[in-house]
C-alpha cells in the first residue's frame, strides 16, 4: 500500500491506541491517588514514581523475552493481554459503589480498592514496559533491505502516532474524570477515565492480532544484552582470579575477557561501556522531568483553571506535547543552523548539558509560582489558638471589644472582618457596641477551631450567633464550599439549583455544601411565607468558601451578600506555561540529542543495549523522586522544587566535566577495521591451507 507493507498500518494503529491508553491513564493517576484513595501528597507522589520507574525497568525483561525466547510478535501479544487485564482491573478498582454498601459516598473497604489498583498498575507496568522495546523494532522488521526510505517514513509515522495518542488522551481523560457518575452517589468518574483507556488497549490488541498473517516474523536471534553482560562478568571474574603481581597488567580491564570472547565483541563492549559511563548522571534529569505528572499536577489543583473554557489540573500536562510539536522543528531548522553559522561547536554532549540546565531553571520557575500560590493559602489556628471573624448584618456600624482588653475592631454594616487569631486561654468574651445598644457575648472557644460571630440589632437589643466554621483546610480539587445565613426576620427555605440548604430561622446558618462546578452560576431560591424570590449566584471560582447572607426581596428578586470565608485560587494556571516551556526546551535538546548520540556511538549490533541503558536512566530518575519525597523534611513545596533544581545544576556541572574528557568515535570505522583484519586472517588461513595442501601433494 503506497509502497509500504500493509502490515505496518496495523502496527501504527496499535501504537496510537496503546499510547492513548497509557498516557490517558497516567494523566489522572496522581489525582486518583489523592482524591479517591485519599493518600497525602508525598505518599501519592512516591507511588506514582514507583509505577513509572517499573514501566521503564520492565523493557529490559521484554527485550530478553523477545530476543531469546518468544520472538517479538508473541511477546507483544502476550504482554498486551496482561496490559489489557491490568487496565480493566484498575478501572474496576476505581468504582466507588463496589464496596459502598451503606451508600454514604465513601468506600467501606478501602483496602480492596487499593489492592485492585496496585495489581492493575503492576500488570500495566509489565505490559507497557514489556512491549516498549518490541513494537518499533517489529515494525522495522516488516521492510526489506532495499526499503530504507519507506522504513524511515514508517518511524516518522510511528512517533507521530505516539504523540497523537498522548496528546488526545491528555485532553479526553481528564474531562472524563471531571464528570460525575455513580449508581448510588455521584462522584468524580474515575471508572470512566480508566475504562476508556482499557477499551483502547483492548482495541490495540485486537488490531494487532488481526494483522497476524501479514506480518514478517523474525525468529529469536539471541539477546546481545546477555552477551555483553556475560563478557563483562567474565572479565571481572577473570581479573579477580588473576590479581597477583605475577600476572602482567592489560591495557583495559575488559581485555581480561579475551580468553573466552573475540576481540570484536570486547572492542564493541568497550564502546558501549564508555557511553554507559556517561549515563550515570542522566537520571537526575528524568527525576525532574517526570514530575510533570505528579508535583506539577498537584500544583495545578491549587490554581485557577479558567481559560475561557475550564481546564482541569491534569490537562495542563498537554502543554508538553504541544510545545514538543512546535519546538522540535524550530530547534532543528532555526536554532541549530544559527548556532552553526556563529561557528560554535555545539556537540551532542554540550546540547545535553544545556538541556539539564534548562530543566533546572524550569524548577526554579515552578518554585516562584509555588511561592505565589502559598500566599493565597488561608492560615489556620495553631495549637493553643483559635480564630474568630465578625460579620455585621445590621444597618449601622459597630465596635467590638475583645475582653479582657485585647483589641477593638470597627465593623461597617454588611461587612466582615478577616479571621483574627487569639490565644484560646486569654480570650474570655467580647463586647458589641453600637450607637444605641450594647451586648456582652461570653466565649468558650475550642483550640484549633475557627468561628464566625454574626450579629445585628433589632427592637429588643442586639441578636448574635457564634458559629463554628468546621473547615480545617482549603477545599481541594478546585471545589467550593457554600453556606447560607438568614438575615430575614422570619424563617426561609433556601435552595441553590438542586442543592437544598433547609429551612433557616432568623440569624441561623446552614451547613457547608460542596459546589463542584467552578464556571457556573446557580439559581438561589428563598421561599418565605409571602412567596419566593430568586437570584443567580456569582461564579465561585476555584477552591473557595463563602457565607451568603439572605437579606431581603425586591420585586421577587432576592438580595444577597457574599462573605468570603476562604479566598478562591487567584494564581492562574497560565503561570505554569513558562516552567513547561523551559522543561520542554530542555527535553528537546537533551532527550532527542541523547538518543541520537547513543545511536551514533554504539556498534550496529548493540543499539538495543544502549536503548535499555537509556530507559534504565528514566527508571532510576523516578526512584530518585520517591527517595527524595520520602526522605525530605522540607515542609514547603517551593523549597523542594529549589532542592531538585540545585541537585540537577550540580549534576549538570559534573556531566559537563565528564563530557569534556569524552572522545567521539566512529563505530562503523572500527567495525570496518575488524572486518578488514578478519578478511586478512581468513586469507592468511586460506593461503596456509593451500600451502599445506601443496606440500601434501608433493609428498
Amino acid at each position: 500500500c503506497f509502497g509500504f507493507p500493509l502490515s505496518i498500518f496495523f502496527i501504527v494503529i496499535n501504537e496510537f491506541c496503546e499510547r492513548f491508553s497509557y498516557y490517558g491513564m497516567k494523566a489522572v493517576l496522581i489525582l486518583y491517588f489523592k482524591y479517591f484513595l485519599h493518600w497525602e501528597d508525598n505518599f501519592a507522589t512516591a507511588i506514582y514514581h514507583t509505577f513509572v520507574a517499573l514501566c521503564y525497568l520492565t523493557p529490559i525483561l521484554g527485550a530478553i523475552i523477545a530476543d531469546s525466547w518468544l520472538g517479538k510478535f508473541k511477546t507483544i501479544v502476550y504482554l498486551s493481554i496482561v496490559y489489557t487485564i491490568g487496565q480493566a482491573v484498575l478501572s474496576v478498582g476505581s468504582i466507588n459503589d463496589l464496596t459502598d454498601h451503606n451508600r454514604d459516598g465513601s468506600p467501606d473497604n478501602v483496602a480492596l480498592h487499593v489492592a485492585l489498583s496496585m495489581i492493575g498498575l503492576i500488570l500495566i507496568a509489565l505490559g507497557t514496559g514489556g512491549i516498549k522495546p518490541c513494537v518499533s523494532a517489529f515494525g522495522g522488521d516488516q521492510f526489506e533491505d532495499d526499503q530504507e526510505k519507506q522504513r524511515s517514513t514508517f518511524f516518522s509515522l510511528f512517533y507521530l502516532s505516539i504523540n497523537a495518542g498522548s496528546l488526545l488522551s491528555t485532553i479526553v481523560t481528564p474531562n472524563l474524570r471531571a464528570t460525575e457518575c455513580g449508581i448510588h452517589t455521584k462522584q468524580r468518574c474515575y471508572p470512566l477515565a480508566f475504562g476508556v483507556p482499557a477499551i483502547l488497549m483492548a482495541v490495540a490488541l485486537v488490531v494487532f492480532v488481526i494483522g497476524s498473517k501479514m506480518y514478517k516474523k523474525v525468529k529469536p536471534q539471541g539477546n546481545v544484552m546477555l552477551q555483553v553482560s556475560k563478557c563483562v562478568g567474565f572479565a571481572i571474574r577473570n581479573r579477580f582470579q588473576h590479581r597477583s603481581k605475577e600476572f602482567p597488567k592489560r591495557e583495559h580491564w575488559l581485555d581480561w575477557a579475551s580468553e573466552k570472547y573475540d576481540k570484536q565483541l570486547i572492542a564493541q563492549t568497550k564502546m558501549v561501556l564508555k557511553v554507559l559511563f556517561l549515563y550515570i548522571p542522566l537520571p537526575m534529569f528524568w527525576a525532574l522531568f517526570d514530575q510533570q505528572g505528579s508535583r506539577w499536577t498537584l500544583q495545578a489543583t491549587a490554581m485557577n483553571g479558567d481559560f475561557g473554557i475550564l481546564v482541569q489540573p491534569d490537562q495542563m500536562q498537554i502543554v508538553n506535547p504541544i510545545l514538543i510539536v512546535i519546538m522540535v522543528p524550530v530547534v532543528d531548522y532555526l536554532v541549530y543552523p544559527l548556532i552553526k553559522k556563529c561557528k560554535i561547536n555545539f556537540t551532542p554532549l554540550k546540547k545535553m548539558t544545556v538541556g539539564m540546565f534548562l530543566a533546572s531553571m524550569a524548577f526554579v520557575a515552578a518554585a516562584l509560582v509555588q511561592v505565589q500560590i502559598d500566599k493565597t493559602y488561608p492560615v489556620f489556628p495553631a495549637a493553643g489558638q483559635a480564630q474568630i471573624r465578625l460579620i455585621n448584618l445590621g444597618v449601622g456600624p459597630a465596635t467590638v471589644q475583645f475582653q479582657p482588653q485585647l483589641q477593638s475592631v470597627d465593623v461597617a454594616p454588611n461587612e466582615a472582618t478577616d479571621y483574627m487569631t487569639f490565644e484560646t486561654s486569654k480570650l474570655q468574651s467580647l463586647h458589641i457596641m453600637s450607637a444605641l445598644q450594647n451586648k456582652t457575648e461570653p466565649l468558650e472557644l475550642v483550640e484549633g477551631q475557627r468561628y464566625t460571630l454574626a450579629f445585628k440589632w433589632g427592637l429588643f437589643g442586639i441578636n448574635s450567633n457564634l458559629i463554628l466554621d468546621n473547615i480545617t483546610s482549603k477545599p481541594e480539587e478546585g471545589k467550593n464550599l457554600v453556606r447560607f445565613i438568614n438575615n430575614y426576620p422570619f424563617p426561609v427555605n433556601v435552595t441553590m439549583d438542586d442543592m437544598a440548604f433547609g429551612v433557616l430561622s432568623p440569624l441561623s446558618v446552614s451547613n457547608y455544601s460542596v459546589v463542584a462546578k467552578q464556571d457556573w452560576s446557580f439559581l438561589i431560591k428563598a421561599s418565605m411565607p409571602l412567596g419566593a424570590c430568586t437570584v443567580l449566584s456569582k461564579k465561585f471560582g476555584f477552591g473557595s468558601a463563602y457565607t451568603i447572607s439572605i437579606d431581603d426581596c425586591t420585586n421577587y428578586k432576592l438580595n444577597v451578600t457574599y462573605f468570603e470565608d476562604i479566598a478562591p485560587n487567584t494564581v492562574h494556571m497560565a503561570w505554569q506555561i513558562p516552567q513547561y516551556f523551559l522543561l520542554t526546551c530542555g527535553e528537546v535538546v537533551y532527550s532527542v540529542t541523547g538518543l541520537e548520540f547513543s545511536y551514533s556511538q554504539a556498534p550496529s549490533n548493540m543499539k538495543s543495549v544502549l536503548q535499555a541503558g537509556w530507559l534504565l536512566t528514566v527508571a532510576v530518575g523516578n526512584i530518585i523522586v520517591l527517595i527524595v519525597a520520602g526522605a525530605s523534611k522540607l515542609d514547603k513545596q517551593w523549597a523542594e522544587y529549589v532542592l531538585f533544581a540545585a541537585l540537577l545544576l550540580v549534576v549538570c556541572i559534573i556531566f559537563a566535566i565528564m563530557a569534556s574528557f569524552y572522545t567521539y568515535v566512529d563505530p562503523n570505522e572500527i567495525e570496518a577495521q575488524f572486518s578488514e583484519e578478519k578478511k586478512k586472517e581468513d586469507k592468511k588461513d586460506q593461503d596456509d591451507n593451500e600451502k599445506e595442501a601443496e606440500a601434501d601433494s608433493r609428498m
